[in-house]
């Protein structure tokens, strides 16, 4: 014969599986009451089993916690034994309402919202340490989509975000640090084209970038693509972009950082000769280092030249992807070759990444809780502090 199921008469051998006990439970006991239900304790599924009363020969604390709808908070669930076997007359104990934990941030939900808030600056109305004067930096890489321009837009935004002043200038012809940053860069806006070209102020052409308070962006259009050309027989043209900014006051901001095209050219030099420091973004995969070594040899000429204060002074290891052991061993290579320039955080690859520039935003204001954001904002605190380690 097979298992008997549950029967209101418990003085029978009651059903073993889906969490109800099995006869062995139920020798000779009298009906004892778990919130309500008069019966044997039941086991399984969260149920106490019999030991869990507070009867003669049960031991206390055993039961769930909760608090009393009547009465005082109590410690367990209230079990009470009848004598009688659970006569329907029996006094009902009281209903039990399982406590709220205190802490809801130990869900994936908080966990993101939590996240997000940190990396709007918004848990914490502290500014990030300021520089003792505005750094520039020329964010370079001959090889194309190893995350240029995607660092410099997020590390500008994260920055701003925490009470910085940042200026990015956009000197790729495709302007897509305009894009991101939400500028205008069509045929006619005022650009870095004119500083260039025409000898047009620097202030004249910067713009507000977006809604962000304290990031400005002086944009790119198409016409830059020209530059190069015609630029050929000007005197002194690489140091085109190094006048402007000497005769812009940049007392007033932190951080300029220039958006390098991905190549060698005269666009590129612009950028090292203005620039005090090269921050370098190095892709984790395998063709990224063939090409760093030739920006170094430039950099190099640039700065014996004509800009001998030009050093890399930041690394950051940008697209890393944690399921291969390429991506770990490039990381490696890159920290023994640079030491202690390279940033401790590194930028995995991320959709959230790429999505944002389609919506004219970066990934810090368009999705501040996805990976990507937070690996950005803490590569952006790093470059904040170590800005205030050499003030010291």
């Amino acid at each position: 014969m097979g298992p008997s199921y549950y029967r209101p008469d418990f003085n029978k051998q009651g059903a073993a599986g889906l969490g109800w006990p099995d006869g062995s439970l139920v020798p000779e006991a009298k009906g004892i009451a778990l919130t309500g239900a008069a019966g044997v304790g039941i086991g399984g599924l969260g149920w106490p089993d019999t030991d869990t009363g507070t009867g003669p020969g049960s031991s206390a604390g055993h039961g769930s916690r909760g608090v009393q709808v009547k009465g005082e908070r109590s410690a367990n669930v209230t079990v009470e034994h009848a004598a009688d076997g659970g006569r329907p007359d029996a006094p009902a104990p009281p209903v039990v309402i399982p406590e709220i934990p205190g802490s809801q941030v130990d869900t994936p939900i908080g966990r993101a919202a939590e996240a997000a808030v940190g990396v709007r600056g918004l848990t914490d109305r502290q500014t990030w340490p300021r520089p003792p004067r505005c750094r520039i930096m020329t964010i370079a890489n001959q090889k194309g989509g190893v995350g240029k321009t995607t660092t410099a837009v997020n590390l500008a935004a994260s920055l701003a975000q925490h009470g910085l002043r940042v200026l990015v200038i956009d000197l790729d012809p495709q302007g897509n640090a305009s894009t991101a940053l939400d500028v205008d860069h069509h045929v006619g806006v005022p650009s870095v084209y004119d500083v260039l070209v025409d000898d047009r102020a620097l202030a004249d052409v910067i713009r507000p970038a977006g809604e962000m308070p304290g990031l400005f962006c002086v944009p790119a259009t198409i016409d830059l693509a020209g530059a190069e050309i015609e630029l050929v027989p000007v005197v002194a043209r690489e140091l085109r972009l190094a006048r402007a900014l000497r005769a812009f006051d940049t007392s007033h901001l932190d951080y300029v950082f220039v958006d390098c095209p991905p190549s060698l050219g005269l666009l590129t030099v612009n950028a090292l000769v203005a620039a005090e420091e090269v921050l370098l973004p190095i892709q984790c995969e395998y063709y990224a280092l063939e090409g760093v070594q030739q920006l170094l040899n430039t950099a190099e000429l640039v700065r014996v030249n004509f800009n001998p204060g030009l050093h890399v002074s930041t690394v950051l290891l940008t697209m890393y992807d944690g399921r291969t052991r390429l991506a770990s061993d490039v990381a490696d290579d890159v920290r023994a070759h640079f030491g202690p320039s390279v940033l401790r955080t590194i930028i995995p690859r991320s959709v959230r990444v790429s999505e944002a520039p389609s919506r004219g935003q970066s990934v810090i204001t368009y999705d501040p809780g996805s990976s990507g954001a937070m690996a950005y904002t803490e590569a952006a605190k790093e470059l904040a502090l170590q800005s205030a380690d050499r003030a010291r």
